[in-house]
Protein backbone atom coordinates (compact mmCIF):
# COMPACT_ATOMS: atom_id res chain seq x y z
CA UNK A 1 0.00 0.00 0.00
CA UNK A 2 2.99 2.31 0.81
CA UNK A 3 4.53 2.03 -2.40
CA UNK A 4 1.10 2.07 -4.24
CA UNK A 5 0.71 5.56 -2.55
CA UNK A 6 4.28 6.71 -3.74
CA UNK A 7 3.78 5.74 -7.36
CA UNK A 8 0.79 8.34 -7.04
CA UNK A 9 2.62 10.52 -5.54
CA UNK A 10 5.18 10.46 -8.48
CA UNK A 11 2.99 10.89 -11.01
CA UNK A 12 1.01 14.00 -9.33
CA UNK A 13 4.43 15.72 -9.28
CA UNK A 14 4.09 16.84 -12.95
CA UNK A 15 0.37 17.19 -13.67
CA UNK A 16 1.20 18.54 -17.08
CA UNK A 17 3.00 15.23 -17.93
CA UNK A 18 0.33 12.94 -16.50
CA UNK A 19 -3.07 12.00 -18.49
CA UNK A 20 -5.69 12.74 -15.95
CA UNK A 21 -7.50 9.30 -16.73
CA UNK A 22 -4.43 7.90 -15.99
CA UNK A 23 -4.38 8.88 -12.48
CA UNK A 24 -8.44 7.72 -12.32
CA UNK A 25 -7.20 4.69 -13.59
CA UNK A 26 -4.79 3.84 -10.99
CA UNK A 27 -7.09 5.33 -8.29
CA UNK A 28 -9.70 2.64 -9.03
CA UNK A 29 -6.94 -0.06 -9.45
CA UNK A 30 -6.35 0.73 -5.95
CA UNK A 31 -10.04 0.40 -4.74
CA UNK A 32 -9.95 -2.82 -6.29
CA UNK A 33 -6.88 -4.12 -4.91
CA UNK A 34 -7.62 -3.11 -1.35
CA UNK A 35 -10.95 -4.95 -1.71
CA UNK A 36 -8.66 -8.25 -3.20
CA UNK A 37 -6.65 -7.86 0.27
CA UNK A 38 -9.88 -7.75 2.53
CA UNK A 39 -11.40 -10.72 0.61
CA UNK A 40 -7.73 -12.52 1.34
CA UNK A 41 -7.93 -12.06 4.89
CA UNK A 42 -11.33 -13.31 4.98
CA UNK A 43 -10.41 -16.35 3.28
CA UNK A 44 -7.64 -16.72 5.70
CA UNK A 45 -10.13 -15.89 8.68
CA UNK A 46 -12.16 -18.76 7.42
CA UNK A 47 -9.94 -21.18 6.50
CA UNK A 48 -8.52 -20.81 10.04
CA UNK A 49 -11.95 -21.47 11.26
CA UNK A 50 -11.99 -25.05 9.40
CA UNK A 51 -8.60 -25.89 10.64
CA UNK A 52 -9.71 -25.82 14.45
CA UNK A 53 -13.32 -27.58 13.47
CA UNK A 54 -10.76 -30.26 11.94
CA UNK A 55 -8.45 -30.58 14.68
CA UNK A 56 -11.61 -31.18 16.84
CA UNK A 57 -12.85 -34.45 15.19
CA UNK A 58 -8.67 -35.84 14.04
CA UNK A 59 -7.98 -35.30 17.96
CA UNK A 60 -9.88 -38.50 19.04
CA UNK A 61 -8.95 -40.81 16.01
CA UNK A 62 -5.08 -39.25 16.84
CA UNK A 63 -5.91 -40.60 20.48
CA UNK A 64 -7.31 -44.10 18.94
CA UNK A 65 -3.79 -44.33 16.98
CA UNK A 66 -1.64 -43.11 19.84
CA UNK A 67 -3.35 -46.26 22.05
CA UNK A 68 -2.75 -48.94 18.96
CA UNK A 69 1.44 -47.34 18.79
CA UNK A 70 1.98 -48.00 22.85
CA UNK A 71 1.19 -52.00 21.98
CA UNK A 72 4.04 -51.64 19.31
CA UNK A 73 7.70 -52.35 20.78
CA UNK A 74 9.90 -49.17 19.79
CA UNK A 75 7.30 -47.45 17.27
CA UNK A 76 8.41 -44.40 17.85
CA UNK A 77 12.20 -44.88 17.98
CA UNK A 78 12.21 -46.78 14.66
CA UNK A 79 9.90 -44.01 13.28
CA UNK A 80 12.66 -41.44 14.19
CA UNK A 81 15.44 -43.56 13.00
CA UNK A 82 13.72 -43.97 9.40
CA UNK A 83 12.88 -40.54 9.26
CA UNK A 84 15.62 -39.10 6.61
CA UNK A 85 16.47 -36.29 8.72
CA UNK A 86 15.03 -36.02 12.00
CA UNK A 87 17.57 -39.75 12.82
CA UNK A 88 20.28 -37.72 12.97
CA UNK A 89 19.54 -36.24 15.79
CA UNK A 90 19.39 -38.87 17.10
CA UNK A 91 22.40 -39.77 19.27
CA UNK A 92 23.09 -43.10 20.91
CA UNK A 93 22.29 -42.12 24.50
CA UNK A 94 19.16 -40.94 22.82
CA UNK A 95 17.86 -43.73 21.06
CA UNK A 96 18.65 -46.26 24.60
CA UNK A 97 15.52 -43.41 26.12
CA UNK A 98 13.74 -43.47 23.01
CA UNK A 99 12.95 -47.06 23.93
CA UNK A 100 10.69 -45.90 26.62
CA UNK A 101 9.07 -43.04 24.18
CA UNK A 102 5.51 -44.33 24.91
CA UNK A 103 3.73 -41.41 22.75
CA UNK A 104 3.99 -38.58 20.76
CA UNK A 105 1.38 -35.75 20.40
CA UNK A 106 1.10 -32.63 18.43
CA UNK A 107 -1.20 -30.21 19.77
CA UNK A 108 -2.28 -26.56 17.48
CA UNK A 109 -3.50 -24.25 20.02
CA UNK A 110 -7.05 -23.17 20.47
CA UNK A 111 -6.24 -20.19 17.92
CA UNK A 112 -4.17 -22.50 15.44
CA UNK A 113 -2.47 -19.42 14.02
CA UNK A 114 -0.72 -18.68 17.35
CA UNK A 115 1.06 -21.86 17.44
CA UNK A 116 1.45 -25.48 19.08
CA UNK A 117 3.08 -27.93 21.58
CA UNK A 118 4.83 -31.21 20.68
CA UNK A 119 4.72 -33.62 23.88
CA UNK A 120 6.58 -36.47 24.62
CA UNK A 121 5.07 -38.99 26.91
CA UNK A 122 7.58 -41.63 28.53
CA UNK A 123 7.43 -44.47 30.49
CA UNK A 124 9.00 -44.61 33.74
CA UNK A 125 12.43 -45.16 32.93
CA UNK A 126 16.17 -44.94 34.41
CA UNK A 127 17.40 -41.71 33.06
CA UNK A 128 15.17 -38.76 34.63
CA UNK A 129 11.37 -38.00 36.62
CA UNK A 130 9.95 -36.77 33.88
CA UNK A 131 7.28 -39.17 32.53
CA UNK A 132 6.45 -36.00 29.97
CA UNK A 133 8.11 -33.23 28.13
CA UNK A 134 6.55 -30.43 26.10
CA UNK A 135 8.02 -27.94 23.50
CA UNK A 136 5.70 -25.14 22.62
CA UNK A 137 6.16 -22.81 19.98
CA UNK A 138 4.38 -19.40 20.39
CA UNK A 139 3.72 -16.91 17.37
CA UNK A 140 3.73 -13.40 18.47
CA UNK A 141 1.87 -10.37 16.40
CA UNK A 142 5.70 -8.68 15.54
CA UNK A 143 6.51 -12.04 13.46
CA UNK A 144 8.95 -13.69 16.56
CA UNK A 145 8.18 -17.19 18.40
CA UNK A 146 8.59 -17.24 21.91
CA UNK A 147 9.36 -21.03 22.73
CA UNK A 148 9.08 -22.82 26.17
CA UNK A 149 10.25 -26.38 27.29
CA UNK A 150 10.38 -28.57 29.91
CA UNK A 151 13.50 -28.70 31.78
CA UNK A 152 14.73 -32.49 32.38
CA UNK A 153 14.92 -33.49 36.02
CA UNK A 154 17.72 -35.78 35.01
CA UNK A 155 18.04 -38.80 37.61
CA UNK A 156 21.46 -39.10 39.24
CA UNK A 157 24.74 -39.30 36.89
CA UNK A 158 22.35 -39.04 33.84
CA UNK A 159 22.49 -35.22 32.77
CA UNK A 160 25.51 -33.96 31.11
CA UNK A 161 23.92 -34.25 28.46
CA UNK A 162 21.66 -36.91 28.29
CA UNK A 163 24.64 -39.26 30.37
CA UNK A 164 27.20 -38.00 27.40
CA UNK A 165 30.15 -36.43 28.67
CA UNK A 166 33.41 -35.21 27.12
CA UNK A 167 36.68 -34.51 28.46
CA UNK A 168 38.01 -31.52 27.69
CA UNK A 169 41.42 -31.13 25.58
CA UNK A 170 43.66 -28.44 26.85
CA UNK A 171 41.91 -24.99 25.72
CA UNK A 172 39.75 -26.87 23.09
CA UNK A 173 36.07 -27.13 23.92
CA UNK A 174 34.52 -30.46 24.28
CA UNK A 175 33.00 -31.62 21.26
CA UNK A 176 29.14 -31.09 21.20
CA UNK A 177 26.88 -34.19 20.61
CA UNK A 178 24.31 -33.23 18.22
CA UNK A 179 21.17 -34.41 20.91
CA UNK A 180 17.66 -34.52 20.19
CA UNK A 181 16.88 -33.99 23.67
CA UNK A 182 19.19 -31.69 24.27
CA UNK A 183 17.18 -29.29 21.28
CA UNK A 184 14.11 -29.95 22.64
CA UNK A 185 14.64 -28.95 26.10
CA UNK A 186 16.58 -26.07 24.85
CA UNK A 187 14.37 -22.64 24.68
CA UNK A 188 16.90 -20.36 24.66
CA UNK A 189 16.08 -17.12 22.17
CA UNK A 190 19.80 -17.40 20.46
CA UNK A 191 20.45 -16.11 16.96
CA UNK A 192 18.12 -16.61 13.72
CA UNK A 193 20.06 -18.95 12.37
CA UNK A 194 19.62 -21.23 15.67
CA UNK A 195 15.90 -20.18 16.02
CA UNK A 196 15.62 -21.47 12.10
CA UNK A 197 17.28 -25.01 13.21
CA UNK A 198 14.08 -24.97 15.91
CA UNK A 199 11.69 -24.32 13.19
CA UNK A 200 12.71 -26.63 10.67
CA UNK A 201 12.81 -29.94 13.58
CA UNK A 202 9.99 -28.50 14.66
CA UNK A 203 7.96 -28.71 11.67
CA UNK A 204 9.51 -31.62 10.44
CA UNK A 205 7.83 -33.30 13.32
CA UNK A 206 4.44 -31.28 13.13
CA UNK A 207 3.83 -31.66 9.31
CA UNK A 208 5.89 -35.01 8.26
CA UNK A 209 6.65 -37.38 10.98
CA UNK A 210 3.43 -36.62 13.31
CA UNK A 211 1.08 -36.74 10.18
CA UNK A 212 2.16 -40.20 9.36
CA UNK A 213 4.66 -41.71 10.80
CA UNK A 214 3.88 -45.60 9.96
CA UNK A 215 5.17 -44.44 6.42
CA UNK A 216 8.37 -43.97 8.36
CA UNK A 217 8.30 -47.19 11.04
CA UNK A 218 7.36 -49.19 8.01
CA UNK A 219 10.50 -48.19 6.12
CA UNK A 220 12.56 -49.49 9.24
CA UNK A 221 11.00 -52.54 8.64
CA UNK A 222 11.63 -52.77 4.84
CA UNK A 223 14.97 -52.02 5.66
CA UNK A 224 15.66 -54.92 7.85
CA UNK A 225 13.83 -57.18 5.04
CA UNK A 226 15.81 -56.14 2.14
CA UNK A 227 18.84 -55.42 3.81
CA UNK A 228 21.27 -51.77 3.22
CA UNK A 229 22.94 -52.27 0.08
CA UNK A 230 20.60 -49.85 -1.60
CA UNK A 231 20.98 -47.44 1.10
CA UNK A 232 24.46 -47.56 1.18
CA UNK A 233 24.58 -46.66 -2.74
CA UNK A 234 22.27 -43.46 -1.75
CA UNK A 235 23.93 -39.70 -1.41
CA UNK A 236 22.98 -38.18 1.84
CA UNK A 237 22.57 -34.60 1.79
CA UNK A 238 23.69 -33.07 5.27
CA UNK A 239 20.58 -31.79 6.77
CA UNK A 240 20.62 -27.69 7.44
CA UNK A 241 20.06 -27.59 11.27
CA UNK A 242 23.57 -29.60 11.57
CA UNK A 243 25.21 -27.89 8.45
CA UNK A 244 24.57 -24.91 11.15
CA UNK A 245 25.78 -26.77 13.94
CA UNK A 246 28.63 -27.54 12.10
CA UNK A 247 29.18 -24.41 10.53
CA UNK A 248 29.28 -22.78 14.74
CA UNK A 249 31.85 -25.01 16.23
CA UNK A 250 34.11 -24.48 13.27
CA UNK A 251 33.60 -20.83 14.33
CA UNK A 252 34.27 -21.26 17.83
CA UNK A 253 37.47 -23.37 17.08
CA UNK A 254 38.91 -20.58 14.85
CA UNK A 255 38.20 -18.25 16.99
CA UNK A 256 39.89 -20.15 20.00
CA UNK A 257 42.95 -20.61 17.75
CA UNK A 258 43.34 -17.19 16.99
CA UNK A 259 43.21 -16.45 20.65
CA UNK A 260 45.84 -18.85 21.52
CA UNK A 261 48.01 -17.44 18.60
CA UNK A 262 47.39 -13.69 20.26
CA UNK A 263 48.55 -15.08 22.97
CA UNK A 264 51.73 -17.16 21.77
CA UNK A 265 52.81 -13.98 20.29
CA UNK A 266 52.49 -11.54 23.41
CA UNK A 267 54.93 -13.77 25.11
Amino acid sequence: MVGDRSKKLKLSENPEDVDGELILSIEKLQEIQDSLEKINDEASDKVLEIEQKYNEIRKPVYDKRNEIIKSIPDFWLNAFLSHPTLSELLNEEDQKIFKYLSSLEVEDNKDVKSGYTITLNFNSNPYFEDSKLSKTFTFLEEGTTNITATPIRWKEGKGIPNGVDHEKNGNKRAPVDVSFLSWFCDCEQKDDDLLDIHDEVAELIKDDLWSNPLIYFNNEELDEEHGDDEADDEVIEVPFFLEKIEEKDEEEDSEEDDDEGDDEEGN
